[in-house]
């Protein structure tokens, strides 16, 4: 839903477009969003772990992993559409990184099944995090 002077208007508070595509991609972590048809929609920009050429808008996103991995993939999507899941988390080492992977069923407000928001992050430098900083060291 659009707001004023182009602005969309969100669960609280309004952005521009512009703003919304900035945010996104500054995030810490890649965004894949696959609708409830399976097809992919959206991934965010910036710096991802696994890249995605723009080709793969609109593809099934069965198509877009390897055929050994597929099934999972399906029973996933399967578990959300059903309702029996909200999520699923794997991690694996990637050369000397740690990448979290999990993926989240999208529902409406009566609990309709939109799709699937997949969120990977390298966890490398957190896992390594101990004790407290409470203050900033920049000179």
């Amino acid at each position: 839903m659009e707001a004023p002077n182009n602005r969309l208007k969100l669960e609280v508070g309004e952005l521009e477009p512009k703003e919304v595509n900035v945010i996104l991609n500054v995030l810490p972590f890649d965004l894949t969003f696959v609708g409830r048809d399976d097809r992919v929609k959206y991934f965010s920009g910036g710096r991802r772990i696994f890249s995605r050429p723009t080709s793969v808008l609109g593809k099934k996103v069965q198509d877009c992993h390897p055929k050994k991995s597929v099934h999972v993939v399906n029973r996933i999507l399967d578990e959300f559409r059903a309702g029996k899941r909200d999520v699923a988390e794997f991690w694996i080492k990637m050369r000397e990184r740690i990448v979290y992977i999990r993926y989240f069923a999208v529902r409406d407000a009566e609990k309709n099944y939109l799709g699937c928001l997949e969120v990977t992050q390298d966890i490398t430098d957190i896992k390594q995090i101990e004790g407290e900083k409470r203050l900033l060291d920049w000179e």
